[in-house]
């Protein structure tokens, strides 16, 4: 089958589904809410803090579900109406602790630049090329390595992103983009005033910061692993290939069945980037009834690790290597 032709059957999974997408927000909010409820009866009636820790786990779950809704809902394709995606969307970000309007600029900039060596910098992860590095003065070689260390990258960033980046204003932004932020902050406020005359603010940072940090780097985790593998696609502006760049700029990320459900099958990238119209919850339906989009090596659950030392990018082989290739 030509090109032209399976990238055409694709369209056919576009669209939302309403009723489907009302069912997965009364599940996946109810089941969320209801742990977090558990979770401070647990505070209050002072059990020890290990038992809240084991449901802080699937709550971090939910997080990155009710998250991947609001990734959805930046591309319009949640609900039919863009305004019920919009709402939806902000109501998702502030229990994920996101800005939706700001956050849906820098994604729509991610989608238009993924796998182009001439557009790095918004909304990805920071990969530089071998020659580039060799390049770079020590200073900036310093700050590559601290970044892209797991250490830094998994255990600090994801949380300074959420509870810190996502706070600030930021140059470029639009009107709508500041008042998201503005508006997010605003009900993260509130939300905590009301614990102070409640359950305590205590409280409520014991429930929800280990919540906000396994959910963020899971998140981060899944945005790398999505980008950030050995035969990843590459390219400079004059021969980048937006087909491409799905195709081998995306992994398709295999995970076992509870995992795909709690990430919303996101780990289908290159489907979605190929076509982010297409709903999560038919993001499946559409790589089993389409062959061509199964030629994709899979990026398996435990093999993804190996890219945690993969650190730059070689134009010469097209592939990420780690440092060990300087000394070649």
């Amino acid at each position: 089958m030509e090109e032209r032709e399976w990238l055409s059957l694709i369209k056919h999974y576009e669209g939302a589904d309403n009723k489907k997408s009302n069912l997965q927000l009364l599940v996946t909010f109810t089941l969320y809410f209801a742990i977090i409820a558990a979770m401070f009866a647990l505070v209050i009636m002072d059990y020890p803090y290990w038992t809240l820790l084991l449901l802080s786990l699937p709550a971090a779950g939910f997080q990155v579900r009710i998250f991947i809704f609001l990734h959805d809902c930046s591309h319009n394709s949640y609900y039919k109406s863009s305004r019920a995606c919009s709402i939806t969307g902000t109501i998702c970000g502030i229990i994920t602790f996101t800005p939706f309007y700001d956050w849906q600029r820098s994604h729509g900039i991610h989608h238009a630049s993924v796998s182009n060596l001439d557009k790095r910098g918004t909304g990805d992860i920071w990969t530089m090329t071998v020659d580039e590095y060799r390049k770079a003065s020590t200073w900036v070689k310093i700050q590559y390595r601290i970044f892209r260390n797991p250490i830094f990258l998994f255990g600090i960033a994801p949380v300074f992103l959420f509870l810190i980046i996502y706070r600030l204003p930021h140059k470029g932004m639009r009107k709508k983009d500041l008042m998201s932020i503005i508006f997010t902050n605003a009900m993260i406020a509130l939300i905590i005033t009301a614990a102070y005359f409640t359950v305590g603010v205590t409280a409520y940072i014991k429930v929800f910061l280990p919540v906000i940090t396994l959910a963020s780097i899971f998140g981060m985790w899944l945005f790398f692993i999505q980008h950030q593998f050995k035969k990843v696609y590459w390219s400079h502006s004059g021969d980048w290939d937006p087909v491409k760049a799905a195709m081998k700029g995306s992994s398709f990320y295999r995970l076992p069945a509870v995992l795909r459900w709690f990430s919303g099958s996101i780990g289908y990238h290159h489907i979605h980037h190929l076509k982010p119209r297409i709903p999560n919850y038919r993001l499946r339906q559409c790589y089993n009834d389409i062959p061509e989009l199964q030629k994709i090596i899979p990026v398996t659950l435990f093999a993804g690790f190996r890219s945690l030392f993969l650190y730059l990018w070689d134009e010469k082989t097209g592939e990420m290597v780690n440092y060990s290739v300087l000394k070649q």
